[in-house]
């Protein structure tokens, strides 16, 4: 922040231009709790876990609702999209009362209607932290577009799918062993795999020090095959992510940015930590202006919100702000979008992303339907 301000007020015109054309939102700390634990105890005396979990217990990053695994099972009993939707998925009204519990692995997920219950089994429940509650009711408050949360204690950027897709069972004639039936990427990527892996390859890159893994990873082998990135169900799997959350039930692609090996590193070490992550989070900060954005109005020119933007070949939709405005993160390329909203004809044109930063403008224009 400092940085920012900083460069902002000297005349910076690549810090001028991000300020000025990017609302930029940062949280100190996600779990002050956790975060004093580990001041009290210092560099030297803190360790990995300490400060990891807030005052009641909780693992925060884990602590939020699993809805990829709804999506899954959804999408085995063929719900998806007309009566489960592949994007914006509603919170379980469940976890949203006063004494919600979280059963994570993979969880159940009850909503009424059209939409049936799919349950997979639980463990334990869990509270539902009251940060947990700020967090998504900020989320659903703010059109956040690209996120990140910064942690310590590796070197890389994670991304999802964070939730592992439970192995189908395999028939005994099927060709090739098991663990090539466990180990394909195809049961956990995202529709915008493609999409994360450019934003998490515009960070390591960035980064002074992340893809310099030949001596390894912090603290095992290296687990980026030497890129500094990973999707997160492959080297570290868990439900109920932030960054799956944020993916399924907002607009926002979220990652993990873990920033160096020392958890904790010493006041003396910050200067150095900081030049290795500088010119990175700028970077990153600034690939949210890749791809498409626009207005979606009527005829009148009045907007229409919660109007859902269809990109062609990738199976997760955004919707329109309460101005009628959009933003939709994607590789360069040329794509066909749809923009359809309920009483509305749906409008289709080609929209070109060139690789320069800057995002394409494609707007549209809806007639209103004779259907009623």
């Amino acid at each position: 922040m400092q940085f920012l301000c900083k460069e902002y007020r000297d005349g910076n015109p690549r810090v001028r231009s991000l300020v000025a054309e990017t609302r930029i939102h940062l949280v100190p700390a996600l779990n002050p709790d956790g975060y004093e634990l580990a001041r009290e105890a210092g560099s030297e005396l803190g360790n990995w876990a300490l400060g990891h979990w807030t005052e009641e217990g909780y693992d925060l990053f884990e602590n939020f609702p699993d809805l990829a695994s709804a999506l899954w099972a959804a999408e085995e009993r063929k719900l998806v999209p007309h009566k489960f939707p592949n994007h914006h998925i509603p919170i379980p009204e469940h976890y949203l009362a006063e004494d919600a519990t979280v059963s994570h692995s993979p969880g159940a997920w009850q909503q009424g209607g059209a939409r049936e219950r799919v349950a997979h089994g639980t463990l334990s429940p869990l509270q539902v932290a009251v940060e947990t509650r700020a967090v998504m009711a900020w989320m659903d408050k703010n059109p956040f577009v690209l996120g990140a949360n910064l942690q310590g204690g590796e070197k890389l950027v994670s991304y999802p799918f964070d939730t592992a897709q439970p192995v189908k069972e395999v028939p005994a004639d099927a060709p090739g062993s098991l663990d090539d039936y466990e180990d394909n990427p195809e049961l956990q990527e995202t529709p915008d795999h493609a999409i994360f892996r450019w934003l998490a390859i515009s960070y390591a890159s960035a980064h002074l020090t992340m893809t310099e893994t030949f001596r390894g990873g912090c603290h095992t082998q290296d687990m980026t095959n030497a890129m500094g990135i990973v999707q997160g169900a492959k080297w570290h799997p868990r439900a109920g992510s932030m960054n799956d959350f944020s993916y399924l039930h907002t607009n926002c692609l979220e990652l993990s940015i873990y920033l160096g090996c020392d958890k904790f590193p010493h006041e003396s070490e910050l200067q150095q930590e900081w030049e290795n992550n500088k010119e990175a989070l700028l970077t990153f900060m600034e690939q949210v202006h890749r791809g498409i954005k626009g207005l979606v109005t009527d005829q009148q020119g009045e907007p229409i919100a919660n109007a859902t933007i269809v990109v062609g070949g990738i199976n997760h939709n955004v919707l329109t702000g309460s101005a009628g405005d959009y933003w939709r993160i994607l590789n360069p390329g040329e794509y066909r979008v749809w923009a359809r909203a309920e009483g509305f004809n749906p409008s289709v044109k080609t929209c070109t992303v060139l690789y320069d930063i800057g995002a394409t403008q494609c707007n549209f224009v809806l007639s209103r339907s004779n259907w009623k």
